[in-house]
């Protein structure tokens, strides 16, 4: 059977030699006919909110939040049409945010990518930088007293929109909504709090859910306490067009969205499958090894324990340039070593979160990867080269059989399997 998976900016081509292939992809939603004109019609007639016309003033400042490169909300085309539906505000009061967590802060390039080069040269734009105590304002407290810091150019804005996507998401249950605030626009401390060891690991931590997940409940706890105005969130077919807007107060549209987004992106399954091959959904979405974790933690949910998952994700970019992710997997002998430092007392590290569910992944499966890192980086990193994909899962079926089922998901983290 041949499969075409995304892979990078072009994707590519694998032949599998087997009949008993399993292919999971979204259900597929056609575009808006007419994109502009939904997005008027949805923030005129928003949900539990005022139109959004009538929330800000001609005097206002406006932060606009909204996610940065390596996620592929389509910014630029919303943000023309959020200036047009607020034209009555200046273009001087608007300062557009990317909130990038604790990613590091976006290329001119990549702002140009992001929003357009004629937008770039009218309007103020910021990267969020989580690790700057000298861009922060104290907003409020954790429960037990610590503080928790936004970014300033957000916290002091009168008013405030966030744009978003929504799709399942490996510990929120779903992206979107106040996730734009939290982990987008809050200090390091706080983010690494947001992501404790016993959060990520709690089982109800994972795709699709929102009641009873601790991570959700962080989001919104944290993410409203400063006021949001308006949040713009959309879905998004596999070409990356909006099927959806989902506009209001946040909570509101986000729960719409969310319904909405677990009706055509996760997908039953009757079985678990012995092999599992899949992406991280191309590109933005694989630029490095980092953000693949959400690919192949997708392929755990649906993998026989002790099989084998197979990724082809490019990680042009390698292992992020932030935090402790590369060297929490080199200086460990294995995954369970890594467990046992991160579960350990009292252990707090930057980046520990995505170790610990990579670590969570390859204790339950073995994981091979096809990719632009080199192999022996790789292997440090506990995962196996794969050179060619074609001949590795041919090596696998002669070891378990010709007709052992196989899983693909040729979009990653865009389609979430689970077994029904």
């Amino acid at each position: 059977m041949r499969v075409h998976l995304k892979y990078g900016t072009k994707g590519l081509n694998v032949e599998i030699p087997s009949r008993n292939v399993r292919v999971l992809t979204p259900a597929f939603v056609e575009k808006l006919p007419d994109e502009a004109a939904a997005f008027q019609k949805a923030v005129r007639k928003p949900l539990e909110s005022a139109p959004l016309k009538d929330l800000i003033k001609a005097g206002d400042s406006v932060a606009v939040l909204f996610p940065d490169i390596t996620r592929p909300l389509p910014s630029r085309r919303l943000l023309p049409w959020l200036f047009k539906a607020l034209a009555h505000v200046p273009a001087k009061n608007f300062t557009l945010i990317s909130g990038t967590g604790s990613h590091r802060a976006n290329t001119k390039t990549e702002w140009a990518a992001m929003i357009g080069p004629a937008l770039l040269r009218k309007y103020r734009t910021v990267d969020h930088n989580a690790h700057d105590q000298n861009t922060l304002v104290q907003v409020g407290r954790w429960e037990d007293g610590q503080p928790v810091f936004f970014n300033r150019e957000y916290a002091q804005a009168d008013k405030r929109i966030l744009l978003g996507f929504i799709e399942p998401h490996f510990m929120a249950g779903f992206s979107g909504g106040y996730k734009a605030v939290c982990p987008g626009v809050v200090d390091i401390a706080s983010i690494m709090r947001f992501h404790n060891a016993a959060t990520v690991g709690h089982p109800h931590s994972t795709w699709g859910r929102l009641a009873g997940n601790p991570t959700q409940r962080l989001v919104r706890k944290i993410g409203s306490l400063l006021p949001v105005d308006f949040c713009v969130n959309v879905t998004l077919n596999r070409a990356q067009r909006i099927t959806r807007f989902f506009c209001g107060a946040p909570l509101a549209a986000h729960k719409a969205g969310c319904a909405f987004a677990k009706a055509t992106a996760m997908a039953p399954c009757p079985q678990t499958y012995p092999i599992v091959i899949t992406t991280n959904g191309g590109y933005p979405l694989d630029q490095n090894l980092y953000q693949t974790v959400k690919g192949l933690h997708a392929a755990a949910q649906i993998v026989t324990s002790g099989g084998f998952i197979l990724s082809a994700a490019r990680c042009n970019d390698g292992f992020p340039e932030h935090g402790n992710f590369r060297s929490l997997l080199f200086k460990h002998s294995s995954p369970q070593a890594i467990l046992d430092t991160i579960l350990a007392p009292g252990f707090a590290l930057f980046d520990q979160w995505e170790a610990q569910l990579l670590a969570l992944i390859c204790l339950k499966a073995r994981v091979g990867l096809f990719s632009e890192i080199p192999p022996a980086q790789v292997r440090r990193a506990h995962l196996e080269p794969v050179a060619g994909l074609a001949a590795r899962i041919a090596a696998e079926l002669r070891e378990c059989g010709a007709d052992t089922p196989i899983a693909v998901l040729p979009e990653g983290p865009q389609t979430i399997p689970y077994v029904d």
